[in-house]
């Protein structure tokens, strides 16, 4: 995107003191983070240094324990009452997430279910649309991420790069204004990681506002237009790719690209 366009655009995704725990174990140790609409942000940083956890916070599959998200104009997880924050039910977290697609590291597909099916299942099911409508997007989608004719195919049918593409199709199927991907090459064979990195690639170009969690330098050099390097529960540092990936300041950032690239 566009840097000057960014700079004069509201965020799409505020993060504001984000902390959050399991048990004694503070994962997160208050996180600010903004991501403007059309955005690509890449997350860099070791095993264990809140990057997927924080992912997860961002459409509240994790709950915060303290600090809030909005995406949009929208407290997500949370609705403010005066001046305290209180929990949302159950259905209108979905209705939020509905915003907000999501790709993981497992491709999650159901596995009874065709590649079409697989993809309709949320607008259908979940959100009422018409199965017409839902067939005519899910095949564009299709043939966005290269795999139009395997619509009536089965996920075991199919390689791990094609599954997590209908993953990718899927999560853009419900139309979101972001899509998070949490690692989402980490369980592909290495020949495989490629395919998925080009369809990525491709909705960055298109203008989708992306934060993704990822080990791959390469995507994050190409795709990103900033990198954001988290090391215990902070962010550390984060700018554009040919400063973070070229150039860090912070000795940890020095230190992890060190062992990476």
């Amino acid at each position: 995107m566009n840097a000057q366009t960014i700079s004069q655009a509201e965020p799409l995704v505020k993060a504001r003191n984000v902390h959050k725990s399991f048990g004694d174990n503070e994962v997160l140790k208050g996180i600010d983070l903004d991501v403007m609409p059309g955005e690509t942000v890449v997350i860099l940083g070791p095993s264990g240094s809140g990057k997927s956890t924080f992912l997860r916070c961002i459409n509240h599959l994790e709950a915060m324990n303290r600090g809030s998200i909005q995406v949009g104009n929208e407290q997500i997880g949370y609705e403010l009452r005066g001046k305290h924050l209180r929990k949302l039910s159950a259905r209108a977290i979905a209705r939020q997430r509905r915003q907000i697609g999501m790709v993981f590291q497992q491709f999650n597909l159901y596995p009874h279910l065709t590649v079409l099916q697989n993809i309709i299942e949320a607008p259908v099911g979940i959100h009422g649309e018409s199965r017409q409508a839902a067939e005519a997007y899910a095949m564009t989608l299709l043939q966005r991420v290269g795999l139009k004719e395997k619509a009536d195919a089965y996920p075991r049918q199919l390689s791990g790069g094609q599954q997590q593409r209908v993953a990718i199709a899927r999560a853009l199927a419900i139309k979101p204004k972001l899509i998070l991907f949490d690692e989402p090459t980490s369980a592909l064979d290495p020949e495989l990681v490629g395919e998925v990195l080009a369809t990525m690639k491709d909705l960055a170009e298109q203008g989708l506002t992306m934060v993704v969690v990822t080990h791959e330098i390469g995507f994050a050099k190409e795709a990103a237009d900033r990198v954001v390097f988290m090391d215990g529960g902070y962010i550390v540092e984060q700018g554009p790719p040919d400063e973070i990936l070229v150039n860090p300041q912070h000795p940890r950032t020095r230190a992890f690209l060190s062992r990476v690239i």
